[in-house]
Parts: C-alpha cells; structure tokens; sequence
C-alpha cells in the first residue's frame, strides 16, 4: 500500500487545488481567482491544462459529496476513476481520499444548511414580567412572559421575533410543544 501514497510535495498543490475549489463551492467563501490558483498552484501549466484539471477535479469532490459517500464507496469510485480513460493518477486518487477523510463532515454540514430554505431558530431568551399598564385594571401586575426569538440562516443577518405570553397563552404553547416532541418521538423510535 506505500506505493499508493503520493509524495508531500507533489500532494500539496492538488490538496490546495481542492481546498480552493471546496471553498468557493461548499463553503460560501469567495472563489479564489483561477489564475491565481493555477500561478500559485500549478504555474508551469498551461491555462487550458489547469482548466481541464480544475473541472475534472470539481467533478469528482461533486460526485463524492453529492453522495456523502463513506470510506468503502470512496475506495470504489476512486478506483474507478482510475481505470477509466481520462480519469485521474492513483496518486491523485490517494490526495482526494485523504481530503475527502479531513472535510467530509464539514463539507456534508455545509451542504445541508445551503439546502435549508427557511430559517432556523438560532437562539431564544425569555423573561418574566409584571404588566404595570393595560387597558384593563384587571390585568395589572399579571405576569407576562416576553420571549425574543432569533431566527435566519447562517451566514446572514437574523431576524428578531418579540413575544408576549400570559399564563394561558404559555400553557397552550407548552401542550403544543409537547405534541411536537410526541411526534418526533414516535417518528425516532420506528426507524
């Protein structure tokens, strides 16, 4: 298996290649330019050359995260890849499995918060008051319940959401809640 195990220094450009294509594709982050890719990377080749290497190798971390592939089905399609006319070197394929090793949690992570369309609760704080105006004498010094929610996606800017609950309306929301976690309860104890 050492044979199989490319030299540091000729695995550091081809790990930095996809470590930029990773980036700008899965990682919300600004592309780097492909010049400056290709001249910091790979200068001695020729820009329809790099181009060539730069789509083959978006192909193929596409192909492994769109998968969330594991260890077993990355051995299989990189060798695959290997044998296949125009695919990539063992030592290439060597580069990916070890990229794919380190980032594979962080890009799968990535992938599912850009497929979230709605936003998601980031954050909640609470307190309790004691109403000291109303429009009714009957409702001053009731306890109310002031909720701020913080709701949006990663990587943008969030929404606050302010409410106000009395007893009742705490209780319905609570019974609600707790019908939500029957359902995801009973949904997890059948799979």
């Amino acid at each position: 298996m050492a044979a199989e195990q490319p030299q540091p220094e000729a695995a550091k450009p081809l790990s930095g290649l996809l470590s930029g294509i990773a980036q700008a594709t899965y990682y919300g982050h600004a592309g780097i330019p492909e010049e400056r890719l290709r001249g910091q990377l790979y200068p001695e080749a020729a820009p329809h050359e790099f181009r060539a290497l730069l789509a083959k190798m978006s192909g193929v971390l596409k192909s492994v995260a769109s998968a969330d592939m594991d260890l077993n089905q990355l051995e299989a399609f990189l060798t695959a890849q290997t044998k296949k006319q125009g695919g990539i070197t063992a030592d290439q394929a060597a580069v990916i499995a070890k990229f794919w090793k380190n980032h594979r949690t962080k890009i799968r992570e990535s992938l599912i918060n850009q497929s979230r369309w709605d936003n998601t609760l980031k954050n909640m704080n609470w307190r309790v008051d004691l109403k000291s105006q109303s429009r009714h004498v009957d409702q001053i010094n009731t306890p109310v319940a002031i909720v701020e929610m913080e709701l949006g996606k990663n990587g943008q800017e969030s929404e606050f959401l302010c409410l106000e609950f009395d007893e009742a309306k705490v209780n319905q929301m609570l019974k609600k809640l707790s019908e939500i976690e029957e359902s995801i309860t009973a949904l997890t104890q059948t799979t």
